[in-house]
């Protein structure tokens, strides 16, 4: 049975007091409270590292102290003086290492050495790195590679990435599924469509030009809180910020910025969002209709008396295509129907049309609440049509902009970690290196998962990650790993990926971002990119946690050598001893977007990828921005909520983590502590299903599979949410997620709007 909840409530400002304590109590925790808030100092500064963490933009002109409580979580993790190493292993069977939590076992601290699994004593044994390099590349040149999968987390550098989509694509093939296709992979797959390009337009000094802000589903106070220092000097300059949240998060909600005397000695905070709306879990593509609608609606009647138009006619006229097919569908749709979808009232919208319209400067920001959807795809574009009624991207101040969530998510797509071999310069690669790439589409991560699932995995190589717990179906996807012929992961923690093993699983441990790389030409640099397409220099502070580490680069060129024997124009040697090499590399493979790259790598702010939608330039089918008309308002095409016992469930994170690793159980800009096992309820829909405070649920998906997905034992907790929907944390609700319940196009998994019913355990 779960522990029961120890809920607090907290009214406080995002920010603050309640930040340093968080920030303090991590790096006392990881017992580097000295040499953490020196290396802290460093974090996001143009001489210093990039953030392991959060994607956000680095300022030119940073604060002394450039980094959030998340942020600084995450290094005070990273820097930690805990280890493990071969003592450990000897005393810990991995049977009995998976009845730990994962933050348990992401507790333990660093990994020091590589390791191979002997199946005989259920333990992890140190082997030499050459041993491993000779065993893994005997294994794979024996196998497919369309078997083989490549996976990538979010924090690999660019030129990691670089080495590492080569390897796989000189091995022979695309399957390089990474961690976009569990965020953002819907806005890859929309933006394309809409304005030509598949990141953002938005930059930093947009910020300074922007009156009005419109923030849909991300939790910023807890996921980019550097973010709110911009938004706090617009607001004090007048601007208004409208949010669509179904809940309350504080961040968006109010701020009192921790470097200001004034805001920490007084109870000053700033009012974030100036209009709050709690839109039902997946009701954002109704929410957007109705605005849209209310602008259309408003410029009609504006233009029979000669007033001055809502919308920018001379936009949509000069630089749009499709507007009068998606006007005539915002005329056509019903308020009751958007009312109903949304769960908002028409005055509500109205007013948010309002203040879109008295705007000089739009700039829509969006998270994971949009793009994990089934209908994701068409979320976003409906926030690119809104933005094309006001001509509100390609002027100063306006744009519209994914917050991304991993360090570098963004960046390694930009370099070529992507399954689709049509968004890759393929002939370029085979002209510089020699070989023929493979051009079959490759497998996405739920690809991959439906592969492991059927056994059809030889290999799986995960280059950083939490791939077994970051994944939907988790019940039925574990007791296939050990089906898997060979695993291999490159890791700098040990978690529950490790444990869930294949027939033959090395762990090999990296050096991390934060720390010293030496190679053969000196110290080296890498380079991240963060969500507004800006590239930065990052070069490490801290001495590696074990002096038998080996970087990401070289781990990848060791596999490479030993598995290729040859194969591929390519000297990883070269490379390892010198990262400028790489860039050069990545410089010829992408003239356009990386010119005159080591030169223009340290420049502080970072240096912008040249953005066609940024200047009016689109780069679509029909050389023009796109009004896409929606088919529906978001209602899920698979599967249909009652409205009685089936509740639309969406997973978070607490702010006491970052992605998979959790830091503490204690979630407090939510008042929930001492447990994650917890699932927000409406306290209408309490009363309704007879369920009261702190009572064992059983949660059950609803599917038409004939697969039984179940969680027992969260404990139910009344919470401002709308009715109908319910809310429990991520990783811990995956099991709930159907593989095969992802968003249209892009196969993200849809992690909102999970239809789901709910009753009291039966003891």
């Amino acid at each position: 049975m779960s522990k029961l909840p120890n809920v607090k409530k907290y009214d406080h400002p995002a920010g603050g007091w309640g930040s340093l304590k968080a920030v303090a109590s991590a790096l006392v925790k990881e017992h580097v409270a000295l040499n953490g808030a020196r290396i802290l100092l460093h974090q996001n500064k143009p001489d210093g590292f990039a953030c392991v963490s959060c994607s956000w933009a680095k300022p030119a002109d940073p604060h002394l102290f450039e980094f959030c409580e998340n942020g600084a979580k995450a290094t005070a993790w990273e820097l930690t003086k805990k280890r493990i190493d071969e003592d450990f292993f000897a005393h810990h069977t991995l049977a009995a290492l998976e009845t730990w939590t994962d933050m348990e076992l992401e507790a333990q601290g660093r990994l020091t050495g590589p390791m191979r699994y002997d199946a005989a004593s259920d333990r992890y044994a140190p082997i030499s790195w050459k041993c491993a390099f000779e065993e893994i590349g005997a294994m794979l040149r024996n196998f497919k590679p369309k078997r083989t999968v490549f996976y990538t987390s979010g924090r690999a550098s660019l030129e990691t990435s670089y080495m590492y989509q080569l390897f796989a694509r000189i091995y022979g093939t695309n399957n390089l599924p990474d961690s976009s296709n569990m965020c953002h992979e819907s806005t890859s797959v929309a933006l394309p469509e809409t304005i030509g390009s598949p990141v953002g337009t938005v930059t930093l000094d947009d910020f300074e030009h922007t009156d009005c802000f419109f923030f849909f589903g991300h939790n910023t106070g807890t996921n980019a809180p550097r973010m709110l220092h911009p938004l706090q000097e617009a607001r004090k300059r007048g601007a208004r910020i409208v949010t669509f949240n179904p809940i309350r998060e504080r961040g968006l909600v109010s701020f009192a910025n921790p470097q200001s005397p004034v805001e920490m000695l007084s109870p000053k905070q700033t009012a974030i969002s100036t209009q709050y709306l709690q839109v039902k879990i997946g009701g954002d593509i109704a929410a957007v209709t109705g605005i849209s609608k209310a602008l259309i609606d408003a410029d009609d009647r504006a233009q029979p008396n000669g007033e001055p138009r809502v919308l920018d006619a001379a936009f949509i006229a000069e630089h749009t295509h499709g507007f009068e097919t998606f006007a005539a569908a915002m005329r056509a749709t019903d308020w009751r129907d958007i009312e109903g979808l949304s769960g908002l009232t028409r005055s509500a919208l109205e007013a948010a049309a309002t203040e879109y319209a008295r705007a000089k400067a739009v700039m829509i920001l969006f998270g994971m609440g949009i793009t994990q959807h089934r209908e994701g795809v068409l979320a976003v574009q409906m926030l690119t049509n809104l933005m094309l009624l006001g001509g509100n991207i390609g002027k100063p101040g306006t744009g519209i902009c994914p917050i991304r969530g991993h360090s570098n998510v963004q960046g390694q797509r930009t370099v070529g970690i992507t399954e689709k071999p049509a968004l890759v310069p393929l002939d370029k690669l085979a002209e510089l290196y020699a070989f023929e790439p493979p051009h079959e589409e490759g497998m996405s991560t739920v690809d991959a998962c439906a592969a492991l699932r059927d056994g059809e995995l030889d290999a799986f190589i995960g280059l950083g990650g939490n791939f077994a717990r970051a994944t939907p179906d988790h019940h039925v996807l574990e007791p296939a790993w050990k089906k898997v012929p060979l695993t291999v992961q490159i890791a700098t923690h040990l978690n529950r990926s490790h444990l869930l093993h294949g027939g033959a699983a090395y762990l090999l441990p990296c050096i991390g971002r934060i720390e010293v790389d030496q190679q053969a030409s000196g110290p080296q640099s890498v380079t991240v990119e963060d969500s507004t397409a800006c590239i930065h220099a990052s070069k490490g502070f801290a001495q590696p946690a074990s002096d038998t580490l080996l970087s990401e680069p070289a781990i990848v060129a060791g596999l490479a050598k030993e598995t290729l024997q040859g194969r591929g124009k390519v000297d990883w040697d070269a490379w390892t001893a010198d990262y400028s090499l790489v860039r050069d590399a990545i410089e010829k493979t992408y003239p356009d977007q990386f010119k005159d790259f080591n030169t223009r790598m340290g420049q502080p702010g970072g240096f912008h990828r040249p953005i066609p939608a940024a200047k009016r330039e689109w780069k679509t089918t029909n050389g023009r921005a796109n009004f896409i008309t929606p088919e529906n308002m978001g209602e899920d095409p698979d599967m249909s909520f009652d409205g009685e016992r089936t509740l639309r469930l969406m997973t978070t994170r607490g702010d006491n983590q970052f992605n998979t690793t959790v830091y503490g159980l204690g979630d407090r800009f939510r008042g929930v502590f001492d447990t994650r096992q917890v699932l927000m309820m409406n306290r209408d829909d309490m009363m309704r299903l007879n369920i009261a405070e702190d009572q064992a649920l059983t949660v059950t998906a609803v599917s038409n599979d004939g697969v039984t997905r179940c969680i027992e034992g969260l404990r139910a907790h009344a919470f401002d949410i709308p009715a109908g929907c319910a809310m429990g944390y991520y990783p811990e609700c995956n099991p709930l997620i159907p593989l095969a319940h992802h968003a249209k196009r892009s196969k993200v998994p849809a992690a909102k709007a999970i239809p789901v019913r709910v009753c009291a355990m039966q003891r």
